[in-house]
């Protein structure tokens, strides 16, 4: 899985659904929001079609991805305080710094926050495999 080009996530924005969205939309968007929320509680999110190789996004490809995400927002002057400082500096104490987080990662629509909205960037490339794979493991 490549890392190493989610510049554009600062820009995307996740759009609400359709109101009148079909049963195959529905079930893409509980499986990208469900898979999302795995990776931010640190879990890999992975599966395997029948005779096919297994695919998924690891924890560390999305730790890479925040990673780069919040690099090119402090590249780009995003980011006017010393948040990346304090972040370490609580960390090492123990502590959550939540201001730090919040002005690193800036502002989102997403339910999940930008942690969910990097997150679904990543998997929505495997959600219609992951539906056809879970339709293939349903007798």
């Amino acid at each position: 899985m490549n890392t190493t080009h989610f510049s554009p996530l600062k820009h995307e924005r996740h759009h609400p659904p359709l109101v009148s969205e079909s049963p195959q939309d529905a079930a893409r968007a509980d499986w990208l929001y469900n898979a999302a929320e795995e990776l931010l509680r640190g879990n890999s999110v992975s599966f395997q079609r029948r005779m096919r190789p297994q695919q998924g996004v690891t924890a560390e490809e999305f730790a890479l991805a925040v990673d780069e995400y919040v690099n090119n927002r402090l590249a780009d002057n995003e980011v006017h305080s010393s948040a990346l400082g304090w972040l370490i500096i609580t960390a090492e104490r123990g502590h959550a710094d939540k201001t730090a987080t919040a002005e690193l990662l800036g502002d989102c629509d997403h339910p999940l926050g930008k942690l969910g909205e990097i997150a679904e960037a990543l998997l929505e490339p495997l959600a219609d495999d992951a539906l056809l794979a879970k339709a293939e493991d349903e007798p």
